[in-house]
C-alpha cells in the first residue's frame, strides 16, 4: 500500500497545479477580454451589434471633432490628481503610525469603515451634509471629498504593506548617528516606503478617475469624464459608438501610466 501512495501523490498534486494554473488563466481571460472586445469594436464599423466587421476608424473621427469630453477629460484628470496627492500625504501620516499603536486593529477599522459603506448611501450622506446642514454650494469640494472618502482606504492599504514590514531601528540607527526626525525620515524611510506611496496615490488617481456613484450626487455644475460617458450612453444617440472609441483611448492611456510607474519603481528595485 506504501508504494502506491507515493506514487499516486505526485498525480494529485501535478493535478492540483494544473487545475489553479487553469483556474488562474479563466480569471485573467474574464477580466481583460471585455476589455480587449471593446478596444476591438472601436474601430468596427457596427459597434453596438456587438459583432465585429467592417473595421474603421471613423469612431475615432467622430470623437476628435467632437471635442465635448476634452472639458469633463480634464476636469477628471485635475480632481484625480488633486485625490492621488491628498491620499499619498494621509496615508504616509497615518501608515507609518498605526504599526506602533496598541490598539492597531481598532483604528484601522475606523479608517477602513468607508469600504463596508456602499458608496450611493455614502454620496447621499454627503450631500445631506454639504448642501442642507451646511448650506454649501455642491462643485469641486464635494466632489474632491467624496472621491477622498471613497479612494483614502484602498490607499492606506496599499502603503500599510510597506509600513508594517518596516524595520523601525532603521530610524534609530539614523537618529543616533546625528539625524533630525525629517532627515531620517527622508534619507532612510522614505526611499524605503517609496514603492506603497506610489502606489497609495495610484489608488486615488485611478478610483477618483473612475468614480461615478459619488459624481452623480455631489457633481454640482461640473461634469466628470464617467459622468459624460454614462449621459450620453443613456442618450442612446449617434454619438454612442463614439464612446467605446473614448474608453479604448483612456484605457491604453491609463495602462501606460500605470506601467510606466511599475518599471520605474519595481525595475529599479529588480537592478
Amino acid at each position: 500500500m506504501i508504494p502506491s501512495v507515493h506514487i499516486q501523490r505526485p498525480m494529485v498534486e501535478r493535478f492540483a497545479a494544473a487545475f489553479a494554473i487553469s483556474s488562474g488563466f479563466v480569471m485573467i481571460a474574464l477580466i481583460y477580454f471585455p476589455v480587449l472586445w471593446l478596444a476591438l469594436m472601436s474601430i468596427s464599423g457596427d459597434p453596438l451589434g456587438g459583432i465585429p466587421r467592417d473595421f474603421t476608424m471613423e469612431w475615432y473621427r467622430k470623437l476628435f471633432a467632437d471635442g465635448r469630453w476634452i472639458t469633463p477629460l480634464v476636469n477628471s484628470l485635475w480632481l484625480a490628481l488633486a485625490v492621488a496627492v491628498s491620499c499619498a500625504g494621509a496615508s504616509i501620516i497615518v501608515a507609518r503610525v498605526i504599526p506602533v499603536l496598541k490598539h492597531r486593529g481598532l483604528v484601522l477599522a475606523a479608517f477602513l469603515a468607508p469600504l463596508f459603506i456602499p458608496g450611493i448611501l455614502v454620496g447621499v450622506a454627503i450631500f445631506i451634509y454639504f448642501r442642507v446642514i451646511i448650506g454649501l454650494k455642491l462643485g469641486w469640494w464635494s466632489l474632491y471629498f467624496g472621491h477622498f472618502t471613497w479612494a483614502y482606504p484602498f490607499s492606506l492599504l496599499a502603503l500599510l504593506v510597506n509600513t508594517l514590514r518596516f524595520d523601525t531601528r532603521l530610524v534609530e540607527a539614523a537618529g543616533d548617528l546625528g539625524a533630525t526626525r525629517w532627515q531620517s525620515f527622508r534619507d532612510v524611510e522614505l526611499p524605503l516606503i517609496l514603492p506603497g506611496v506610489v502606489s497609495a496615490g495610484m489608488f486615488g488617481f485611478l478610483l477618483s478617475f473612475n468614480d461615478l456613484a459619488h459624481s452623480l450626487l455631489l457633481k454640482g455644475n461640473v461634469q466628470t469624464l464617467p459622468l459624460y460617458e454614462w449621459v450620453q450612453a443613456s442618450a442612446h444617440n449617434s454619438n454612442v459608438p463614439t464612446l467605446f472609441s473614448l474608453s479604448t483611448l483612456v484605457m491604453i492611456t491609463s495602462m501606460i501610466v500605470v506601467g510606466t510607474a511599475f518599471l520605474i519603481l519595481f525595475g529599479r528595485n529588480s537592478d
